[in-house]
C-alpha cells in the first residue's frame, strides 16, 4: 500500500515536479510553482489530469477560460485541453495532480522549470510505455 499525507507531502516539496508514485493508468505528481511563474501552455493528448491545490494562489488557464485558484480547489484538464496554470500570489502555489495515463518518467524529479523543460526535450521524462 501506497499512503501519503498528501498536503504535508506538496507542503515539504520545494521542486518544480516530483513524480511520487507511477501506476499502469495513473500517475501521482507534487508541484510547487514559485512567485511568478507557470507551469507552462500546455495540451496532453490522450492524458486526463486532475490538479487539487494545496497553498498559494494563481490562475487555472483551460480550454479558452481563466478562473482564480486557491488551496482547496480542484480543476479537471480533460485530454487533448490547452491549459496553463500560473501563480499569481506572493508564495509558492503548491499542488499535487494525478495523470490518466501517466505522463511523466516514474520517480522523476525536477528542482526548476527549466530543468522539467530539458527533461522532456532531451527524452529523458517519458512515461512508461507498458
Amino acid at each position: 500500500m501506497e499512503h501519503f499525507d498528501i498536503a504535508t507531502v506538496a507542503e515539504r516539496s520545494g521542486d518544480f515536479r516530483r513524480v511520487l508514485w507511477t501506476g499502469k493508468h495513473t500517475q501521482l505528481v507534487i508541484m510547487t510553482i514559485p512567485p511568478g511563474g507557470e507551469i507552462g501552455e500546455e495540451v496532453h493528448e490522450g492524458i486526463d489530469q486532475i490538479l487539487s491545490f494545496v497553498s498559494g494562489t494563481g490562475e487555472a488557464r483551460v480550454g479558452g477560460e481563466t478562473k482564480p485558484v486557491e488551496p482547496g480547489d480542484l480543476v479537471v484538464v480533460p485530454a487533448g485541453t490547452k491549459h496553463n496554470f500560473v501563480n499569481t500570489g506572493p508564495n509558492p502555489l503548491v499542488l499535487y495532480t494525478v495523470y490518466g495515463p501517466p505522463d511523466h518518467a516514474p520517480g522523476a524529479v525536477h528542482r526548476t522549470k527549466e530543468e522539467a523543460d530539458a527533461a522532456e526535450e532531451s527524452g529523458e521524462d517519458e512515461p512508461p510505455t507498458s
